[in-house]
């Protein structure tokens, strides 16, 4: 008796469990290309065709891998000096300027020259420079004449080497780590720039330069700054002794130009579904979450979208540094201020929210929560301020839902969990994850609908998906935009702007 019951019998009847059955049947033989339930595989080649050998062939794969080994050598091997290549005609106006600037000081009233103009002191200083250069029997033809005086007149008026940095086009972030060494941000890539400070006092005087613009200070005792250019661009400046090789100030420069949703679209930054999508979300007042990385894109999306807002509605901007450039007509911005040196009068940007409630507004854009104020801004968006935005760092838009309530959680409000995530749910509409990819390129990965609460979690569905697929010998990513096809929940909100329709053909 079997430990199943079964008798075992004679050879020749049913077999009990675990004994195993020819692979084979009877009559046929077995050989070595594994019998008739394991057919010999047909590798013939179609005609005019190699046929394929599988160990002999070699695939994209292997050399894939090959090249892949190759760049981590070569990068292991590598030597990288972090000083900058000063050559040509650059360096011989560097040199020239070092050796006429300390004369041309002597000659200038510092009070008068600050209440000229730039050009106007470029027709002053223009005699003072000649003569200069007479003593010091300098040789100058007229393009050397030009660049010398433009050099020292931002040395005196602007921000000396990074005044060539910021009317380059091209660069869209300054960093500068010491008098000696500087980065620049092109295309998306880092790369470091041909320019030098004088010592550590000269970049500290332009770090002062830049924040007294704005009514901040950055010394010893508030070794960390946040500020703004004319034009708009972010600034921060971090000083010894926090800062171990000297000042360290990082530019992100904003477009003069304003950036819209269709030129994202032609640069390949979204799909022309996406595009539509948002252009009515933006326009149909959903609430909106911007999330993403340092330098992913999030300001520049949020002023494209703000091109969709009604001209009609008042909206308030509130950030620690005004950088937002909305282009509406009815806009009031709002910024942070610091604690005195008492350590008093700081005004937060949840102080703003409260504030901006009584100020009738129709929309209420954050440039950034970080904290606590995150809570205020979903009871604007949750008490009839339809159409706010913010933006948060986050790598994706699940993550992006459990930040903000951590951020909540990181302040005085005594309440549960729970009630948090219902609040999210209640508030937001969407969420755009914008990310920056290691080819340099900003896309929009995902736009997430949020749906509502299931039990303790927040349920989210996914309209527009960006998917990777490969990438080109040059290193630029291949992707594709992906609808997911799903009917969006806040058609609704859409229908009663007359978007309905376009809205469900862009997501389908």
């Amino acid at each position: 008796m079997s430990a199943f019951g079964r008798k075992n019998g004679p050879a020749g009847m049913k077999p009990g469990f675990g004994v195993a059955r020819p692979m084979h049947g009877p009559g046929t033989r077995r050989d070595e290309q594994g019998g008739d339930q394991f057919p010999p595989l047909d590798i013939a080649a179609l005609p005019g065709e190699t046929p394929f050998d599988p160990l002999s062939a070699p695939t994209s794969q292997m050399q894939r891998n090959a090249d892949a080994m190759a760049r981590l050598t070569d990068r292991a091997n590598a030597e990288h000096s972090g000083e900058p290549e000063i050559q040509g005609f650059e360096a011989s106006v560097h040199k020239i300027k070092e050796q006429v600037l300390p004369r041309l000081l002597e000659r200038v009233d510092p009070e008068a020259a600050a209440t000229l103009t730039k050009d106007e002191l470029a027709e002053e200083f223009r005699p003072i420079i000649l003569e200069v250069l007479a003593e010091l029997k300098f040789t100058l033809n007229r393009r050397e004449q030009f660049a010398l005086e433009k050099v020292l007149v931002d040395e005196l008026l602007g921000l000396g080497p990074l005044e060539e940095l910021l009317s380059d086009p091209d660069v869209t972030d300054i960093m500068v780590n010491g008098p000696d060494q500087t980065y620049i941000e092109k295309k998306g890539k880092l790369q470091i720039a041909p320019i030098k400070f004088r010592d550590e006092e000269h970049l500290f005087q332009i770090a002062q330069r830049i924040v007294n613009k704005v009514g901040r200070r950055v010394d010893q005792t508030t070794p960390l700054a946040d500020a703004r250019l004319p034009d708009g661009s972010r600034v921060n400046v971090i000083v010894p002794p926090l800062s171990l090789r000297g000042t360290a100030i990082s530019i992100r420069k904003f477009s003069a130009k304003p950036i819209t949703i269709d030129m994202l679209a032609q640069w390949g930054a979204m799909s022309p579904k996406m595009a539509t999508a948002l252009k009515i979300a933006g326009a149909c007042r959903f609430n909106i979450v911007i999330s993403g990385g340092t330098g992913s894109g999030k300001t520049t999306m949020l002023n494209a979208l703000s091109k969709m807002i009604d001209p009609g509605e008042r909206v308030l901007t509130i950030e620690d540094a005004a950088e937002l450039r909305l282009q509406q007509p009815h806009w009031l911005p709002l910024e942070t201020r610091p604690a005195n040196l008492e350590g008093n009068g700081a005004i937060t940007i949840g102080d703003l929210v409260k504030n901006a409630l009584r100020m009738r507004p129709d929309r209420i854009i954050l440039g950034e929560i970080r904290g606590a104020e995150c809570f205020d801004l979903l009871a604007a968006m949750n008490t009839g301020h339809d159409g706010s935005m913010c933006t948060l760092h986050s790598n994706s838009p699940r993550e992006c839902l459990g930040r903000m309530e951590n951020m909540i959680l990181m302040g005085d409000i005594k309440i549960p969990k729970e009630a948090i995530s219902k609040q999210i749910a209640d508030s937001v509409d969407l969420i755009v994850q914008v990310k920056r990819l290691r080819d340099g390129s900003r896309r929009v990965t995902n736009v997430t609908e949020v749906i509502g609460m299931e039990g303790d979690v927040i349920v989210t569905q996914e309209l527009f998906k960006f998917e990777y697929h490969d990438e080109d010998d040059s290193g630029k990513i291949i992707g594709e935009y992906r609808s997911m096809g799903l009917r969006p929940y806040t058609l609704d909100k859409a229908r009663m702007f007359g978007f309905d329709q376009p809205f469900l053909e862009a997501c389908l």
